[in-house]
């Protein structure tokens, strides 16, 4: 288990993530006394460089007696502790979400296909977030992003991708780069764009990559013309009346439908 002196070298915002996840460790099985309460007045401290001397520390204030005395209630107590720590950090976690042993998001439960995506300058970190989300979901193996895209690493993109972006192997390139990185894996590529045939009947490869575009353009020129001289486009038949869909919501029906082929 980590130490209380390696926490303390973590990013405030890692700290406190990496604290809840200790919480959530330590009311499934055990902890030293001693450990615990380090990590409580731990987890004081550093909300409170975070979020200011007025952070309401009442759920932590209520940890040390329960731990001192080894009280029954201490673990629901913990997890208590373990789902606000997060939500100081606007953030949630799904008790279905499969976990490794360090309370991390556990990337060998993935189903992994030959399938690869491509962010076309999708700008919204929101956006990359929940693409990221989708692509864990749907068995993509890495994500290339083109330079201009929303960044990974954004606290937005954080928060939507659920600690996807920890989970789906990812490297941001040039245009040219991911032109490149593509011709290397011999890939056939598709666009999720309008114009194409519906998703329902479109021909998904076993292996092959797909380019979803930015909120106001769409996939690229360059991009869409080696996908029109590949496998095309494929597009998601709409019958309300806005002429298209979030990219974030179109690219998970998208990679839906390829994963169940």
């Amino acid at each position: 288990m980590i130490t209380i002196r390696k926490l303390s070298t973590l990013p405030p915002r890692t700290r406190i993530r990496k604290i809840a996840r200790l919480f959530h460790q330590c009311g499934c099985g055990s902890c030293h006394p001693s450990y615990l309460l380090s990590l409580v007045t731990l987890a004081q401290e550093t909300l409170t460089d975070l979020l200011g001397s007025g952070v309401d520390h009442a759920f932590l204030n209520r940890l040390p007696p329960l731990i001192e005395s080894g009280d029954e209630a201490l673990p629901l107590a913990l997890e208590d502790g373990y789902h606000l720590l997060l939500s100081a950090l606007g953030e949630t976690v799904a008790d279905w979400d499969l976990e490794d042993g360090e309370g991390e998001l556990d990337r060998s439960k993935r189903t992994i296909w030959e399938h690869y995506l491509v962010i076309d300058r999708v700008r919204s970190p929101y956006n990359v977030g929940s693409i990221f989300r989708s692509a864990d979901s749907f068995g993509i193996k890495k994500i290339f992003l083109i330079e201009g895209s929303g960044d990974p690493g954004h606290s937005r993109a954080l928060r939507t991708s659920g600690g996807t972006t920890a989970t789906v192997d990812y490297e941001v390139l040039t245009e040219d780069g991911v032109c490149t990185a593509l011709s290397s894996l011999a890939l056939p590529l598709f666009a999720l764009e309008s114009g194409g045939e519906d998703i329902t009947s479109f021909a998904f490869p076993e292996r092959g990559a797909a380019v979803v575009g930015s909120e106001e353009l769409g996939v690229s020129a360059r991009m869409l013309a080696l996908c029109d001289g590949s496998l095309g486009r494929a597009s998601i038949l709409l019958g309300g009346t806005k002429g298209s869909l979030n990219v974030a919501a179109s690219s998970a029906i998208m990679l839906s439908r390829w994963y169940a082929q």
